[in-house]
């Protein structure tokens, strides 16, 4: 896995996003997850002047240097400053009432909170100190308000100093990181209104199947709910890619290859379920096969049969070659080439059957195989692959994650774009088994930690950790068995559903799955198993 998709990072480009609340209100997902592509330096001081840290009063030092309990120092009460408003000059032998993040007026050197001023509340604003700055010599007379203070005060109390975030030219954000609250909060407190960021990695993800329609649809006999083009979108959205999902109702090669041509030039990587086992019909193995594509099967329950490679794509000769995929839903009756929808680990083999053993449950990875899938060059897309696949868990690499609605189309491709005739381009290829279970283990296994490390995004990895199993289990012999589970606060797992690879339901009850060795062919309850929590 690692093979087949680092290229992917060393050809990852950036785009600009635009940095404003209108922007972020509008697409907030378009925002979530992005990762900066180069270091951003300050374009200003942060913060931009001297402020108020404390509403209180803003007052020279000097001025307070004698003051104590047993003889205060009453000063006059200068106008008020508030956030927002400018500053004038602070009078000798005066004290200006300020609120926090109100600028420190030129004179002052020192904020006393208005808790440590004599009274402790603010009062009207003295006539004698205009917004000019002068004097008035009404500022003497009886009934001119003041305030006291009984202790002195340091320069610099109570002061932020600009820059005393972040000066003009420093590194705001490193390259890589993440753009989250505080990271969108710093951008905009410095002025900047566009920032560069990885483009997410553009998957095309085509669920088959003669038998699938869309939910609200009335089905035939025969017919199924797609449930897989929604989990798998959200799964690969939570993974740091833009998904393009098309899905393919029908059996026919050439109906899989005409959505294939179609969108190739938009994707960076395809992923397609189903359509990869042993049967009369299988579309996936039919239409990828000749162009590269290996299909293996692993020893892994659910999750078995399994397709990877490189393949050429020839791309249709009105296939938009300069814009983004959109995501549009589907209309029942569309034809598959035409049927749009775009949403902005480890690899076990076969081993020798033993006795029960202790289960750590190291991963998949860790098995041996006999037969593994191949991790082609994406230099070599028309040679056979070597049969020998590194782990998709030591992948090191970058991907493309926007979730606009199911039912709103985004962009528009440019009308003059178009790619020539006979046109191909080269993409790494995963087919995932196509029963929905297996689709979703299979992508935990395999899939999910590859793209999330090629997405910068951390942590990479589910949390995994170890539990007691509620109730005795069997599990195949020479098997990894993988199992929907839930986690209770006592640190046991109860397994929730059997092992079939159709109950969607016991793994939308789950918080874990299970992960149970293929030389373990039992296990008593209180029996330690690894876990990984996908409840988060």
């Amino acid at each position: 896995m690692d093979a087949l998709l680092a290229p992917l990072a060393a050809n990852r480009v950036s785009e600009p996003l635009p940095i404003s609340a209108a922007a972020l209100l509008a697409n907030p997902t378009e925002y979530r997850g992005r990762i900066l592509a180069d270091h951003l330096l300050a374009p200003a001081d942060l913060p931009t002047f001297d402020n108020s840290q404390m509403d209180g009063y803003a007052v020279s030092w000097f001025d307070l240097v004698t003051a104590s309990p047993d003889d205060p120092v009453r000063v006059t009460i200068a106008d008020q400053i508030a956030a927002g408003d400018g500053a004038t000059t602070l009078l000798p032998g005066t004290a200006a009432p300020i609120m926090t993040g109100a600028p420190v007026p030129p004179g002052a050197d020192a904020i006393v909170p208005i808790e440590q001023a004599l009274p402790p509340h603010f009062q009207p604003a003295a006539p004698g100190n205009t917004d000019e700055g002068e004097s008035d010599p009404r500022a003497d007379a009886p009934g001119t308000p003041t305030v006291s203070f009984i202790e002195p005060v340091t320069p610099g109390t109570f002061i932020r100093r600009a820059g005393s975030d972040v000066s003009t030219g420093d590194v705001l954000l490193t390259a890589g990181s993440v753009l989250g609250p505080a990271q969108l909060g710093v951008i905009t407190g410095t002025g900047l209104t566009e920032v560069d960021v990885l483009r997410r990695i553009r998957v095309l993800l085509v669920s088959t199947g003669h038998e699938i329609r869309d939910a609200g649809t009335t089905l035939a006999a025969g017919q199924i709910f797609d449930s897989n083009s929604i989990s798998l979108s959200l799964a690969l959205v939570d993974a740091g890619c833009e998904v393009t999902a098309v899905p393919c109702r029908s059996d026919d090669a050439d109906a899989l290859l005409s959505i294939l041509s179609a969108h190739a030039a938009e994707v960076d990587l395809i992923i397609t379920i189903g359509g990869v086992s042993a049967g009369a019909r299988e579309v996936v193995r039919d239409a990828l096969g000749p162009l590269g594509v290996d299909f293996v099967k692993v020893a892994m329950q659910p999750g078995g049969p399994q397709g990877l490679g490189v393949a050429t794509i020839p791309l249709s000769p009105a296939t938009p070659t300069a814009s983004r995929p959109a995501f549009t839903s589907t209309p029942d009756a569309a034809p598959p080439s035409e049927a749009t929808t775009t949403i902005a680990p480890a690899t076990p083999s076969l081993s020798t059957p033993t006795k029960t053993s202790a289960p750590d449950a190291a991963p998949p990875s860790e098995a041996t195989a006999a037969i593994s899938p191949a991790t082609p060059s994406l230099s070599t897309p028309t040679e056979t692959p070597a049969p020998d696949a590194a782990p998709p868990s030591e992948a090191t690499a970058a991907i493309s994650p926007a979730t606009p609605s199911l039912s709103t189309p985004t962009e528009t491709p440019a009308p003059d774009a178009r790619t020539e005739l006979g046109a191909t381009t080269t993409l790494p290829v995963l087919c995932l088994p196509g029963n929905p279970v297996s689709a979703l283990v299979s992508f935990e296994m395999f899939v999910r930690h590859a793209l999330r490390k090629l997405a910068l995004l951390e942590p990479n990895d589910r949390i995994r950790e170890v539990a007691m199993i509620a109730s005795a289990a069997d599990s195949p012999s020479g098997t990894y068995q993988v199992r929907r589970g839930f986690v209770g606060d006592d640190g046991t797992v109860a397994l929730i559903g059997g092992p079939s690879s159709h109950l969607l339901h016991s793994y939308a009850s789950s918080n874990a799955l299970v992960h149970i060795p293929a030389d373990v062919e039992h296990l008593d309850a209180g029996d330690p198993v690894m876990v990984w929590r996908i409840d988060d």
